[in-house]
């Protein structure tokens, strides 16, 4: 399996918890805006981590990052 660039994978994680904390917010237009990101999102974590759900792409994602951090030293 191909591995994801660290910060690439950071920055999906990072844009999707966001969106997910302010999902219901802003009028009706920049909702659904934000549902399409969501899904794009999604889709992104769920490829670049060999997984079919998202709650199994974050939790891959997570731990990669981690055994990035470990391997480069830092806590």
């Amino acid at each position: 399996m191909l591995i994801p660039h660290p910060a690439m994978l950071r920055g999906l994680v990072e844009e999707y918890e966001a969106l997910m904390a302010h999902q219901g917010d802003g009028p009706e237009a920049a909702g659904r805006l934000r549902q399409v990101r969501v899904q794009d999102l999604t889709y992104t974590l769920c490829v670049s981590t060999g997984t079919r759900e998202v709650g199994q792409a974050l939790e891959r994602a997570r731990q990669l990052l981690a055994a990035t951090r470990e391997s480069a030293g830092v806590a």
